[in-house]
């Protein structure tokens, strides 16, 4: 079908709508582990890592719908190990050991998320340590870090970026519409990407919470990498009720640091 065609069939703007609210809905988990990581490097180079990762997600994933043919490829099994888990409510398996190029992917970028976030979580709770390779703030190694921020936010673009494609491939079979969508959500991503990261930046228990979310995400890859499905609606509803929760506690800290400020100011 040709764009002009495109443009003029209802059934495609639809469908561009539905993919870019699930595209965005996708992205939050890459643009939550962009944020904490920039925040590491000194303020300078914040932004300039937040633009980079950003910039570089959207080449990949135009770079995979190009290549649609062999992304596809990668839900065929490569080996079985042969085990299977209890039949679940709908007789089939729990999960499964007959693994996919995709479930490789989702299985290394679990477990490199889980590896990353639990780090981040023991220099939370450990700030006068300073062996991480993110907490040296030498020019040399600051020049290291911000390497080693890109390196990292590229490892996981490539595994957010295959789920992402997977699921427009779900939707549609034009490449135009899910390259608009793709163009059009890293674009939102973009300019939610600064204010998101001076967000978690300015209240720090937002950090742990953060990335509590990403040891969350590592254990839903690793676990859709073993066949065990997790609806990604279950995902999304626990993290916005945490963060519910978190804003009605801001809030009321602030309610106090204003109530004492009054008190003071009255003595």
């Amino acid at each position: 079908m040709d764009i002009l065609s495109l443009l003029a069939d209802p059934s495609a703007w639809a469908a561009l709508l539905t993919l870019i609210v699930l595209e965005v809905v996708l992205g939050i988990d890459n643009l939550v582990f962009i944020a904490i990581l920039s925040n590491k490097l000194p303020a300078g180079q914040q932004q300039k890592a937040r633009r980079i990762g950003l910039i570089l997600a959207l080449v990949m994933r135009i770079g995979l719908l190009m290549l649609i043919g062999w992304l596809v490829t990668l839900q065929t099994p490569l080996f079985d190990l042969g085990l299977r888990g209890a039949p679940g409510p709908h007789g089939q398996p729990t999960f499964e050991t007959a693994f996919s190029g995709r479930d490789l992917i989702l299985l290394a970028g679990g477990l490199f998320l889980l590896w990353k976030a639990t780090k981040e979580i023991h220099h939370s709770m450990e700030p006068e340590d300073n062996s991480g390779d993110l907490l040296d703030k030498t020019k040399g190694a600051a020049e290291l870090t911000f390497t080693a921020a890109i390196v990292q936010i590229i490892a996981l673009d490539v595994v957010f970026s295959i789920d992402s494609i997977l699921t427009a491939v779900g939707m549609t079979d034009e490449i135009p519409i899910m390259v608009t969508a793709v163009v059009i959500t890293v674009g939102i991503m973009l300019v939610a990407a600064d204010p998101l990261a001076r967000f978690i930046e300015n209240n720090p228990t937002l950090v742990m919470l953060a990335l509590s979310f990403l040891v969350m995400i590592g254990l839903v890859l690793i676990a859709d990498g073993f066949g065990f499905h997790v609806p990604k609606g279950y995902i999304y509803a626990a993290m916005g009720f945490s963060v519910a929760v978190e804003v009605l506690n801001m809030a009321q800290r602030n309610r106090r640091l204003k109530n004492s400020a009054a008190k003071q100011e009255t003595a």
